[in-house]
């Protein structure tokens, strides 16, 4: 069963962190999510997350994860791109070849990190776009270049939480799990 930490900071915007959990969770993946800071987390519309554990537990855990997705939202993608224990972690994924996934602004944190260096990317507009360094930014609803995911913010947290599907448990998972989402006529 794949592994993926979703790392949660207070400001991060909430549907984009409950639609990736929930989309993964669907397809039989192993999500966990953690804190920057123990207790619950404040989300950007007020919204209060209470995360599985806490980020200095699951670094522990850490060389178990295929993929760390963090999810957007202000000041919450800040704080990612500000925390030494997340770039170090992102380091350390894009090293050992698995997947590191950012949405909204917090492709910022991929870039803090080094790992957007010559690669395609998106964000929410504004983010990367304005940003120095030789990545290429697309403006497309979900980019994988490689192992980094990226994508554009809460609009597109389905169509960003299906590609990770996709990615790590193939494409029939994902179409099993997209069918479920479909609205049926009354």
């Amino acid at each position: 069963m794949p592994k993926v930490l979703l790392p949660l900071a207070n400001g991060c915007e909430e549907l984009e962190a409950v639609t990736v959990s929930d989309i993964l969770r669907r397809a039989d993946i192993e999500v966990t999510t953690a804190g920057l800071e123990p207790g619950p987390v404040r989300a950007s519309r007020g919204t209060v997350l209470v995360p599985d554990t806490t980020l200095a537990q699951a670094m522990m855990r850490a060389p178990e994860f295929d993929m760390i997705v963090l999810p957007g939202g202000m000041p919450g993608s800040e704080h990612l791109k500000n925390d030494a224990r997340i770039i170090t972690l992102l380091q350390r994924m894009a090293a050992a070849g698995k997947y590191a996934a950012a949405i909204c602004a917090a492709p910022m944190a991929l870039h803090a990190a080094g790992l957007l260096e010559g690669r395609r990317a998106t964000s929410y507009p504004g983010v990367l776009d304005r940003l120095p360094g030789s990545h290429h930014y697309v403006d497309e609803a979900v980019v994988v270049d490689g192992h980094i995911v990226t994508s554009r913010g809460p609009g597109t947290a389905m169509d960003f939480a299906l590609t990770l599907v996709e990615l790590l448990a193939g494409k029939a998972r994902r179409q099993t799990v997209e069918a479920g989402l479909e609205r049926h006529p009354r």
